[in-house]
């Protein structure tokens, strides 16, 4: 089930405010500028669908994105446990970043934490299945798949070039929870 931690931005221990309730989420987060929405699929997809499958099923969510703000690439990305490079992805994902671009991303199935470092205050969305986020350009950020890291995500790009990083150079992240 998604979730929101609100916490300070100075205060890892303590939250703020926490839901699991999917509008209460939707709510604040867009009140701080970011997209949160629950999508469906107008199809089954199957076990271990191919990235094409995964598209179709959610085209019509794409197109209607793709229309709104103009973004002009999607891609489907896929992680498991088994994948030898998962502790270095984790690792560069848990460093606070952002990006010139809005990071969307819907996830298909799995779950992953989005950590939003806004204003004076640290926003963790635990995103799962049928979740849609997108991060503004410009909001300093970071993600955490995991340790053991399942999950298969739509990533939606405003650059046709995917997914640019600018690392803030905080070490913020690493004072607050991690997904497990």
């Amino acid at each position: 089930m998604s979730g929101l931690t609100i916490f300070s931005d100075n205060d890892a221990t303590t939250a703020l405010w926490q839901s699991r309730d999917a509008e209460e989420i939707k709510a604040q987060l867009n009140a701080q500028g970011v997209r949160f929405e629950r999508w469906a699929a107008d199809r089954e997809l199957g076990a271990e669908p191919d990235a094409q499958t995964v598209i179709d099923a959610y085209q019509h969510a794409i197109d209607r994105l793709v229309q709104e703000k103009g973004y002009q690439s999607w891609d489907v990305i896929s992680i498991r446990p088994d994948n030898p490079q998962k502790a270095a992805m984790r690792d560069k994902f848990l460093n606070e970043h952002t990006h010139g671009e809005d990071e969307v991303r819907f996830f298909v199935e799995g779950a992953g934490l989005f950590c939003l470092h806004i204003s004076d205050k640290v926003y963790q969305v635990l995103c799962e299945k049928n979740d849609l986020i997108s991060v503004p350009a410009g909001t300093p950020h970071w993600f955490d798949m995991g340790s053991e890291p399942s999950f298969t995500a739509i990533r939606i790009f405003d650059n046709p070039e995917g997914w640019i990083a600018q690392f803030t150079g905080n070490d913020i992240a690493a004072g607050y929870p991690t997904l497990a």
